[in-house]
């Protein structure tokens, strides 16, 4: 199993940028999909934790999360916010590439640069994913990534075709035949 790496947070955060960007000057202050946060919201988090996430593994936290936080100005057009996100990817890209494979992290409980990694692609994809229904924009995550995140932060999911799976996982989709999930957790640490 191939571990998820800095190329693949790129990637995943070019395909966001992709995905959003024709759709910068529409109105994000809209619910971004299922959640309580408007699409503005949810891009400026996106931009968080993987600037959070860049921190663990630089850091190297054995017990928390490191105590600081990214404020992005409430002024920041969409298309800003977008650049924010970038930048923050190609931040946790870099720490994860750095890292040697056996850095631990905390983030309830120890965790690699290869699940931090998968963390940042879910974050990204999960979050274009709401955005996007929340603009109305149809799409769905890439198939490769998608896969990738499954593999490393869902071991247990079901067989099928990977983005689909992947929003079932998480609340945000429908499996025939299994119920529609309202609560899920993904297992990053290590054991």
């Amino acid at each position: 199993m191939p571990a998820v790496t800095g190329a693949d947070l790129l990637q995943a955060a070019d395909e966001m940028t992709r995905v959003l960007h024709p759709h910068h000057e529409r109105d994000w202050s809209v619910p971004a999909g299922p959640l309580t946060w408007s699409c503005w919201t949810t891009a400026a988090h996106i931009a968080h934790d993987l600037l959070a996430y860049a921190g663990q593994v630089t850091g190297r936290p054995e017990d928390g999360y490191l105590p600081y936080d990214l404020r992005v100005s409430p002024d920041a057009s969409p298309a800003q916010i977008l650049t924010v996100a970038r930048a923050c990817a190609g931040l946790l890209a870099a720490a994860v590439d750095a890292a040697p494979p056996d850095t631990r992290a905390w983030h309830w409980g120890p965790c690699d640069p290869a699940g931090f990694a998968a963390m940042g692609v879910a974050e990204t994809l999960l979050h274009t994913h709401d955005i996007t229904v929340g603009l109305g924009v149809p799409w769905q995550p890439p198939q490769r990534l998608s896969a990738a995140v499954l593999r490393r932060l869902f071991p247990n999911a079901p067989e099928g075709v990977a983005p689909e799976v992947l929003l079932w996982m998480t609340g945000r989709g429908d499996l025939p035949g299994r119920a529609r999930r309202t609560s899920w957790t993904w297992q990053a640490a290590l054991g």
